[in-house]
């Protein structure tokens, strides 16, 4: 919750005087119920702007090459694979349909639904 307080804070949706209030109370609270009110009144619960900070971009950024990456191994891999057996159809091209579906999934994923996901701080701890 704090990083989504901070988040809101360096967005410029809660001034310093009320950010500071919140994440006092946000460490203060016992239970977890204790915190969605304080990030309720933020646009989608605060996780928007959390999305959008350079941390989150940077993460996004590496988890898209690494797939785009293992793509491209296995599209090495399977053009091979075809010019070895000497097939006149080029047949790697139906599985590899299905794995840039998969990249441009995983890039839209990124780009529309990120922010809906509960973050639980950052993955790289």
């Amino acid at each position: 919750m704090a990083h989504i307080l901070r988040a809101a804070m360096t967005e410029g949706r809660l001034d310093l005087t009320e950010g500071e209030q919140r994440l006092a109370a946000a460490y203060a609270a016992t239970f977890r119920d204790e915190l969605a009110p304080l990030a309720a009144d933020l646009p989608d619960g605060g996780r928007r702007a959390l999305a959008e900070t350079p941390e989150a971009r940077a993460f996004a950024r590496r988890l898209m090459r690494r797939h785009v990456g293992g793509v491209a191994f296995v599209a090495v891999i399977l053009v091979g694979l075809w010019a070895l057996s000497g097939a006149h159809f080029f047949w790697p091209v139906i599985p590899l349909a299905f794995l840039f579906f998969g990249v441009a999934r995983h890039a839209a994923w990124h780009r529309h639904y990120a922010h809906r996901r509960m973050w639980h701080g950052p993955p790289w701890r």
